[in-house]
């Protein structure tokens, strides 16, 4: 059997997040799935090196990069519209899972329960791990726009915090103490 998956997966790429806002730097889904990938892993770590947690840092790096795999055939739908209303937040989330089933039957059927649970059956302690990430990675965005100048990411900016703060994960408590601050920095300051 021939699979398109991974010609599939490589067109993350193209796909532009952010379509809303004017952007001083262009970000795909790709670039974006990387940076989530790196800080789910993080907080994974932080978790279980600074608070007794269990969490496998590789099982939540692994779903965190896969984690808008399913954009590959949906596009990236803004927050503001696929959070604005439950009924197309719901709509939405079953388009996703439709997709999310479709990719993993491009695959050759030995290789289906390896990719399951990072496409479609993602644990729910993993999964509240890889939001955080999502969201974080969405943070860090709206820190560098603002730096850049982009006030249109002003209040984005503010909603995202809030809700990162409104998690209740010391995990993400401490990475928001201990590195945030440093994504507001030019590199000649970060020296």
């Amino acid at each position: 059997m021939k699979s398109h998956f991974f010609a599939y997966l490589s067109r993350m790429r193209f796909i532009q997040r952010w379509a809303l806002m004017r952007n001083t730097a262009p970000e795909n889904v790709q670039e974006h799935s990387h940076q989530a990938a790196v800080l789910a892993h993080a907080l994974a770590v932080i978790r279980n090196e600074k608070f007794g947690g269990t969490a496998d840092p590789g099982a939540v790096a692994a779903a965190a990069l896969y984690h808008d795999a399913s954009e590959i055939l949906t596009g990236d739908m803004p927050t503001p519209i696929k959070y604005g209303n439950p009924a197309i937040q719901h709509a939405y989330k079953e388009v996703e899972a439709v997709a999310e089933r479709k990719l993993l039957a491009m695959l050759p059927q030995e290789l289906r329960e390896a990719y399951a649970p990072v496409l479609t059956e993602v644990d729910p302690e993993v999964e509240r791990l890889v939001k955080a990430a999502d969201k974080l990675s969405a943070y860090i965005k709206c820190v560098e726009e603002l730096k850049a100048g982009n006030t249109e990411f002003r209040d984005a900016a503010a909603q995202t915090r809030k809700v990162l703060e409104g998690y209740g994960l010391p995990e993400v408590e401490y990475f928001l103490e201990t590195f945030m601050d440093s994504f507001s920095l030019t590199l000649d300051q970060l020296k």
